[in-house]
């Protein structure tokens, strides 16, 4: 009888250990703001929803970045082709997996928090960009 105490707590730290272990070398669900977030680049981010309700993890546009806020346009992968707060861009550079462009709503900006960046996904085209500054009013 006495062994099989010893075989418990034997168990019993074994598996303290590997929780403690798990624990000690679990990533973070999510990161701190990757640094060096520039204007006409395209990042993946949670983008609140326009009513508050909540956010989404998306692709969106750099326009703007301040002292812990960045303004950004969103990206759409939904074919927005009928509005004319919209325009195609080309998708394929800076998201591998897609299968058709996407829209950028070119409506007013949303603020995001800095925090809120997740990694970058690439750059806007020249063309494109250059369309977005003169709308926008960025030099």
């Amino acid at each position: 009888m006495p062994n099989t105490w010893w075989l418990i707590l034997g168990a019993a730290v074994v598996v303290v250990a590997a929780v403690a272990i798990a624990v000690a070398t679990r990533q973070p669900k999510r990161a701190t703001k990757p640094a060096g977030v520039m204007p006409g680049e395209i990042w993946w981010a949670d983008v609140p929803y326009e009513d508050g309700t909540g956010a989404k993890i998306r692709p969106c546009l750099v326009l703007r970045t301040t002292k812990g806020r960045i303004e950004v346009l969103k990206i759409t992968s939904q074919d927005q082709s009928d509005r004319r707060d919209h325009i195609e861009i080309p998708t394929k550079s800076w998201d591998k997996r897609a299968t058709h462009n996407s829209y950028l709503d070119l409506s007013d900006p949303i603020t995001v928090k800095a925090k809120a960046f997740e990694r970058k996904a690439g750059t806007i085209d020249s063309k494109t960009w250059s369309l977005v500054r003169k709308l926008h009013a960025i030099r």
